[in-house]
Order: C-alpha cells, then structure tokens, then sequence
C-alpha cells in the first residue's frame, strides 16, 4: 500500500514505515502529525485517485528529528570587473516516519 502525498509544498510516494526528509515542519521532536492532502492511494491494485485530493484520507507520521542538509555554495562572478561574491546555504530538514495510512 503506498500514497501520493503533499507535504510542505512537495509531492511524496509514502509507506508505512518508510522514513523521509522534508522541509522544516513546525513541530517538536517526537510529535504526531497528520497530512491530510493526499492525492492517490494505491491498495492491492485498488487505486482511489483525488480530484484533486481523496476525501476522508490522511498520513500519520511522527516527527524524528530535525537537521540541516549538505552545504551549497552559491559563487557569482563578473568577468573583468573584479566582482566576486561567495554565499553558502544550508537547507532545514525535518526526518519524519510514516505510521498510518488511513483510506
């Protein structure tokens, strides 16, 4: 059984069980949260497809912990104008853990 899910602005294919990163949600560690946009639910075969959400379906995850990803640095440079700038970026994540899929 898997869904298609919007959690913080992206889509995800969740299962029970499975772990993911997202964007910083605003919770506590070990906090219960619930999604409720969940786009397709595939049980068995039997495919209930939103339009655009399923009615009466939902995720229940729990929040793990909360961390920072790799570090991206952004370098801009014009040529021949002696115009350098280095910036760096280090996205917050959020690990949750899929409990429940309710259909």
């Amino acid at each position: 059984m898997f869904a298609i899910v919007s959690i913080a602005g992206q889509q995800f294919k969740v299962e029970e069980g499975q772990q993911i990163f997202v964007h910083r949600l605003a919770a506590n560690e070990g906090d219960s949260v619930t999604f409720d946009a969940v786009h397709l639910i595939d049980n068995g075969g039997s495919v209930q497809i939103g339009a655009p959400t399923v009615k009466g379906a939902s995720i229940k995850a729990s929040v793990l912990t909360h961390l920072k990803g790799d570090k991206v640095v952004v370098f801009k440079k014009k040529r021949r104008k002696g115009f350098r700038k280095k910036n760096g970026h280090r996205q917050s994540f959020t690990k949750i853990k899929i409990d429940a899929i309710n259909a």
